[in-house]
């Protein structure tokens, strides 16, 4: 009866580890050369957005399998380069969550996010969509959500390139995730929230890949 309880332990899926998709688009070039990155730096790259599709695992007990949350950042500097504190931010969750699995996907993304965060001015419901597609060994995806829409392609080595010398200038902002630079086609939000928009198309400045945490 004992071995049966350990090797039932042994084989059952750890629910602490959250594990899905994932997509980030940024108002700089992610995959660039360090003479743009440096002409960036200061000027632009101050928002973001990064988005969560969790296919399985639980916060503090709380399964959020399915579900789906956003933060949208608003920084005071270039992020992931010379952003040092705390921006201001608006988590979009899931409209499918209960009060429960929403509050446990807030706590989810500020893990994620850490002190970037910042101030969280606004929490919104909203739908969820998150699709990812593979091509050509990268990845390509469409995000819609609320007030956000983020559209991306796969990077094309003949055509993306402007200097010759460009590469992953930047890794992801968030924790835990595996990620391809991608070309950001759509990449806006229309909130009232930050007291600011954006709309971003055309830039090498997303990422779309997937993430494992605990």
């Amino acid at each position: 009866m004992y071995s049966l309880l350990l090797l039932s332990a042994l084989v059952a899926p750890d629910s602490s580890t959250i594990r899905g998709q994932y997509v980030e688009a940024r108002t700089c070039d992610v995959f660039t050369g360090s003479c743009f990155a440096n002409a960036d730096t200061g000027l632009t790259g101050k928002n973001a957005v990064m988005a969560w599709k969790i296919d399985s695992g639980a916060v503090d007990g709380v399964k959020v399998d399915g579900l789906g949350v956003v933060v949208i950042l608003s920084a005071t500097d270039t992020l992931g380069l010379k952003q040092s504190g705390p921006g201001r931010s608006v988590i979009i969750v899931d409209e499918k969550a209960t009060k429960t699995q929403r509050e446990a996907l807030v706590a989810f993304a500020k893990t994620q996010t850490g002190k970037l965060t910042g101030e969280v001015v606004a929490v919104h419901a909203a739908p969820f969509s998150l699709n990812i597609c593979e091509c050509a060994g990268e990845s390509c995806a469409t995000l819609s959500t609320g007030t956000v829409k983020i559209q991306t392609r796969c990077l094309n080595a003949d055509h993306d390139k402007a200097c010759g010398n460009e590469t992953t200038m930047y890794p992801p902002l968030a924790k835990g995730v595996k990620a391809n630079a991608a070309l950001a086609v759509e990449h806006t939000y229309t909130g009232k929230d930050l007291n600011e928009t954006w709309k971003d198309g055309g830039r090498r400045g997303a990422f779309v890949g997937s993430f494992v945490t605990r």
